[in-house]
């Protein structure tokens, strides 16, 4: 049978085991001091209210703008058959411009039975001083020969300059019109208000006194 020791006793055989010290403790952690208080934080000062911004004078309205007058045409501006050259005067002037094609055939014709060269030299001459003296002097300028000596002076009705070579060729070829019918158109600027020929209301010329 198994022998019980009683209570408090060690079994025997076995020396008693001897017991650790008691560990020692730590000493108690020190405390933390307490963190002061941070002080309150002031609360920013109110930020000043800006100023009311003083309101823009009232814009000026710009004045009504006039309604947009178109410029008159820089034409002649005319006024009436005395702003015009008569017809004598421009019988005159035509006759200066021909007298030298005139005279030029009339040579040309005498010698015809001598040298037909001769004739057709003439002949050449007076074309050569009607392209002269009818387009380039009166395109150009407004004045050929005979307007000049008469002091005449050719230009557009619409712009009040000179009609310019090409025109003034086109306007001596409608002369064409103004012998037919029994040269009407050649007396037409004795009672027309502009004292234009046919020629002249076909290209819008007039001829005025220089």
């Amino acid at each position: 049978m198994t022998y019980e020791p009683p209570p408090g006793e060690q079994p025997p055989g076995n020396p008693p085991q001897p017991g650790y010290p008691p560990q020692p403790g730590y000493p108690p952690q020190p405390g933390y001091p307490p963190q002061p208080g941070y002080p309150p934080q002031q609360g920013y000062p109110p930020q000043p209210g800006y100023p009311p911004q003083p309101g823009y004078p009232p814009q000026q309205g710009y004045p009504p703008q006039p309604g947009y007058q178109v410029p008159p045409p820089a034409g002649y501006p005319g006024g009436g058959p005395g702003a015009y050259a008569n017809w004598g005067q421009r019988a005159g002037g035509y006759l200066i411009d021909w007298a030298p094609i005139i005279a030029l055939e009339i040579i040309g014709a005498l010698f015809i039975r001598v040298s037909v060269v001769i004739y057709l030299l003439c002949l050449l001459a007076g074309l050569g001083w009607w392209i002269y003296n009818r387009v380039f002097q009166a395109g150009n300028t407004g004045q050929s020969l005979g307007k000049r000596t008469v002091g005449l002076r050719l230009i557009s009705e619409s712009t009040g300059a000179p009609i310019g070579p090409g025109m003034a060729f086109v306007r001596d070829i409608c002369h064409i019109l103004d012998s037919l019918a029994c040269y009407i158109g050649w007396l037409f600027p004795i009672w027309d208000a502009k004292r234009q020929t046919f020629a002249d209301k076909i290209v819008s010329t007039v001829v005025i006194p220089a």
